[in-house]
C-alpha cells in the first residue's frame, strides 16, 4: 500500500479540529498526525511532524492564518488546504490565502445536516489527496499582477474568449488578465467558486486590471473591454438578440459535480454561435469538467488552449482535455494571453 498522505490540522475550535479529525479518521490513505490550536503551536508540529499537507483556519488568536500562511509559504512552502467561513467578510481572506500559495479551500460545514456534513467530508478528503500532489507555488514578486503591460491599440476583435478553470484557478485567471490591455476581446470564466467568492473574486480583479471585469448577471452583456466571472451557484450561459449575446444564470442541477460547470457554458456558446468565432482556454484544475465540450468546440472549428503541466497548480481539467484530442496548443501560463488575442482577431 501506498504511503499515507500525514495531515496536520490546525483551528483554535477544539469542535473543528474533532470534527476534521473524524473526516479523515475512516480514510485508508490519509492519516491526521497532528492537531494545532494556534500558529505557535503548529510551527513546533510542523518541525516535529513533518506533514504532507495542512488544513488551516482563517481567524485564529495570537497571529492569524494569513499572517502564518505568509511565513510558510516564504520559509517552508508546503500544501496548504484554507478551512474557511463562507462569508463575504471571509471570501477576501481566503483569495488572500490563495495568492500567498494556498492550494485551495473549503467551508466549514453545517454539522447539523448530515447531508450536507457527508459531503463536505468527501470533498474535504478529495481536495488533500489533490493538494498532497499540487505544485505548491508561494507568492514572489513576480507573481503580483502586472497591470496593463501592452499598449491599447485600434485591434478589432472579432471572436469571443472562454476560459475554464478550477483548483488554482483564481490566481491563473489573474496572471492572464493582468497581461491583457482594456481593449480586450470579449471574456467570459467559469471558475469552480461559491457565490460570496465569485462577487468578492470580480470585484478584486475589476479594481486590478485594465478591463471591467463583472460577476455574471441576468441579461449583462458579453462586450469587448469586459471579462465576465461566472456567479457562484449558477451555470453560465447566454442568449442572443441580433449580433448581441447576454449572460443567462441557470440555477438547474450541477454538471460534472459543479455548479457552475465548465461543460455548460462551452456549450452554451457552441450552440447560439459559429465556433470558429470562439477561442477556448482550460486553466489549471482538478477533475475533468469541460473536457468534453471543448472537445465538440474544437471539432466545430474553434481554436484551443490548455495550461501546461508545469504551471499548473493541479493539472486534471487541462490534461482531461488534451486526452481527448480537444486541445490545439498546450501552453504555460505565461504565453497563453498572447496566443489567445492574436487567435481572437
Amino acid at each position: 500500500m501506498d504511503k499515507k498522505i500525514r495531515l496536520l490540522i490546525i483551528d483554535d475550535s477544539v469542535l473543528i479540529r474533532k470534527m476534521l479529525k473524524e473526516v479523515f479518521d475512516n480514510s485508508d490513505d490519509i492519516e491526521v498526525v497532528g492537531m494545532a490550536a494556534d500558529p505557535f503551536i503548529a510551527r513546533e508540529k510542523i518541525k516535529q511532524l513533518s506533514p504532507d499537507v495542512l488544513t488551516l483556519d482563517v481567524e485564529m488568536p495570537k497571529m492569524n492564518g494569513l499572517q502564518f500562511l505568509s511565513n510558510l509559504m516564504r520559509l517552508r512552502p508546503m500544501p496548504v488546504v484554507m478551512v474557511s467561513t463562507l462569508t463575504e467578510a471571509g471570501a477576501p481572506a481566503t483569495l488572500d490565502a490563495l495568492e500567498m500559495g494556498a492550494v485551495d479551500y473549503i467551508a466549514k460545514p453545517n454539522a447539523e445536516n448530515p447531508e450536507r456534513f457527508n459531503a463536505f467530508a468527501e470533498l474535504l478528503r478529495e481536495k488533500v489527496r489533490m493538494a498532497a500532489n499540487a505544485r505548491v507555488q508561494p507568492m514572489t514578486a513576480a507573481r503580483k499582477p502586472r497591470i496593463d503591460p501592452a499598449p491599447i491599440t485600434d485591434t478589432k476583435y472579432s471572436k469571443i474568449v472562454a476560459v475554464g478553470s478550477s483548483t488554482g484557478g483564481t490566481e491563473a485567471i489573474r496572471e492572464l488578465l493582468s497581461t491583457i490591455s482594456g481593449n480586450c476581446p470579449p471574456i467570459v470564466i467559469t471558475q469552480h467558486i461559491p457565490p460570496v467568492f465569485s462577487a468578492s473574486l470580480a470585484m478584486r480583479l475589476d479594481r486590478n486590471m485594465a478591463m471591467e471585469v463583472l460577476e455574471a448577471a441576468e441579461g449583462l452583456e458579453v462586450r469587448p473591454g469586459r471579462a465576465i466571472i461566472a456567479h457562484g451557484d449558477y451555470h453560465l450561459r447566454f442568449r442572443r438578440e441580433g449580433q448581441k449575446l447576454f449572460c443567462v444564470l441557470d440555477g438547474s442541477d450541477k454538471v460534472n459535480r459543479h455548479r457552475p460547470s465548465v461543460e455548460v457554458m462551452f456549450d452554451s456558446l457552441g450552440q447560439l454561435m459559429d465556433s470558429s468565432k470562439l477561442v477556448a482556454v482550460m486553466l489549471t484544475g482538478m477533475g475533468a469538467d469541460g473536457a468534453a465540450a471543448m472537445k465538440r468546440l474544437h471539432d466545430a472549428g474553434a481554436r484551443t488552449y490548455a495550461q501546461d503541466e508545469s504551471s499548473s497548480v493541479v493539472w486534471g481539467m487541462p490534461k482531461a482535455a488534451y486526452d481527448l484530442g480537444a486541445v490545439d496548443e498546450v501552453l504555460p501560463l505565461g504565453k497563453i494571453s498572447k496566443a489567445i488575442l492574436e487567435a481572437a482577431r
